[in-house]
């Protein structure tokens, strides 16, 4: 979601990249929230972070715990950051509960970012 989310609010000003440390594929969960707010992602891949070895990055954040600790400390040589957000529910059953659980964290991934990246970009 994090980089939906980056990718349409800061279209041409940041570009973005999603790895995961045990990626096991867009949830469908997250395709729905996602699509509830007009941005499309279910085109978008979850790839190991291996595949980004030896790139170099302004920014590496990691969104949970996991990411956190598992990632290289100076994996991307960019400024590391953590925004930590609670695991969504591994399942992909559409229910009310997890749908609300979904839009929660689009909505909290959504606000820290851009706070994070609209700082960023005005202070060039």
């Amino acid at each position: 979601m994090a980089e939906g989310l980056v990718n349409h609010d800061f279209a041409g000003r940041v570009a973005t990249y999603s790895a995961g440390i045990n990626p096991k594929g867009v949830s469908r969960l997250a395709v729905i929230v996602m699509a509830e707010i007009g941005i499309d992602i279910s085109h978008h891949t979850s790839d190991p972070l291996q595949r980004f070895q030896g790139q170099t990055f302004d920014y590496v954040i990691t969104l949970c715990a996991d990411a956190d600790t598992l990632c290289p400390q100076h994996f991307g040589g960019g400024q590391r950051l953590h925004l930590g957000f609670a695991d969504t529910p591994h399942t992909d059953r559409p229910t009310a509960e997890n749908l609300e659980i979904y839009r929660q964290t689009r909505d909290a991934i959504r606000d820290r970012l851009r706070i994070f990246f609209e700082a960023k970009l005005a202070a060039g």
